[in-house]
């Protein structure tokens, strides 16, 4: 049987990445714009022949490997009560809306979405700014 496939995306240094693989998954692509963070996770995982990519604003949805699931967690600063709780239209969790433009991207393509999405349970996550989308 075929092992499913993710990508990695705000990689940090692969907290996902160690997870997932120990649950049987390989992993084809991984996105981190943090040069410590990227030194950290080659460092750390067999990752140095995967596609990656450093910013994810500048990557188009075609360009992605085919994954079955894709793990993210925006930059929390923005959505933790620790933080500004500015929710998802804060500068970095906004992020979050850059991965629903690589799903919609792929679509159009023709290139299929992903099966699952994984995305990181931060406190405040769904209640910043009273669970209101901007």
């Amino acid at each position: 049987m075929e092992k499913l496939k993710f990508i990695d995306m705000f990689a940090g240094i692969g907290g996902f990445h160690s997870g997932l693989e120990q649950a049987g998954m390989q992993c084809v692509g991984w996105i981190e714009i943090d040069k410590y963070a990227r030194k950290s996770y080659l460092a750390i995982h067999n990752a140095h022949d995967l596609w990656t990519a450093e910013d994810i604003t500048k990557v188009k949805g075609d360009e992605l490997p085919h994954a079955d699931l894709w793990s993210f967690g925006s930059p929390c600063q923005d959505l933790s009560v620790a933080g500004k709780i500015k929710g998802l239209d804060g500068e970095r969790s906004g992020l979050f809306y850059e991965v629903m433009r690589l799903i919609d991207e792929r679509e159009e393509s023709g290139k299929g979405k992903p099966e699952w999405l994984l995305f990181e349970n931060v406190k405040g996550a769904l209640s910043s700014r009273g669970a209101r989308l901007p």
